[in-house]
């Protein structure tokens, strides 16, 4: 057992670095699906509905902590060797397409049914009614939500502990045992994700402020 040390502190600051890049990846791919998913839900065609709902029903109704579980012990079963931080990407990622998904498809259907009937009216098609009208509005009243989300997303990395992967929170655990003093270690740690956190959240809210006052001239 040694004390807790510099080196320790910067081993778990160096270690924040892989949780910002997994948090980064899971929000793009995150984001990618999430738009597939929620233009799925609020298409014209029954069968995308369907599937898209069923997507987010698994996803949403499902533990973080299992569906990391299936990816990174279910994939060497139906052979595929798979490492822990592509295994936390990929869980990461289809778990937070789904929340975005559904965030975006309420923003998408907030959009006053006067322009979607002044779309059809133009002629417009579906892709051009969703591209030139609907989504431009949907962006601006999604973006608070989708900055406020990137939170959850910061702060579900720290499940990828479980499965080997070294970000912040398995650095603490590492640092733990080799010191046995989890009050000053798991604080700092905690420390670190609240710094992470706290401007998005901050970010989130005068977002929130900016498009009430929009909204509300």
């Amino acid at each position: 057992m040694r004390t807790f040390g510099y080196s320790d502190f910067w081993f778990i600051l160096e270690a924040a670095q892989w949780t910002i890049a997994l948090s980064l990846m899971a929000f793009l791919g995150g984001g990618i699906v999430g738009l597939i998913i929620a233009l799925a839900r609020t298409s014209e065609n029954r069968i995308a509905r369907s599937l898209s709902m069923g997507f987010i029903q698994v996803f949403r109704g499902t533990p973080l902590l299992l569906q990391l579980f299936l990816v990174f012990f279910g994939a060497p079963v139906i052979g595929y060797d798979i490492n822990p931080w592509l295994a936390a990407a990929l869980a990461l990622t289809l778990n937070s397409g789904a929340f975005l998904g559904e965030i975006w498809r309420g923003c998408i259907q907030a959009i006053p049914r006067g322009q979607w009937e002044a779309a059809e009216a133009l002629g417009l098609s579906y892709r051009y009614k969703m591209r030139d009208v609907v989504l431009p509005q949907a962006l601006k009243i999604g973006v608070p939500p989708t900055v406020g989300y990137l939170v959850q997303i910061v702060k579900g990395t720290s499940l990828a502990a479980i499965i080997g992967f070294t970000e912040l929170t398995r650095a603490g655990q590492i640092i733990n045992n080799a010191t046995f003093q989890p009050m000053l270690v798991f604080t700092v740690v905690a420390i670190i994700y609240f710094f992470l956190c706290w401007p998005l959240s901050m970010l989130a809210s005068y977002m929130e402020r900016r498009l009430a006052a929009s909204l509300a001239r």
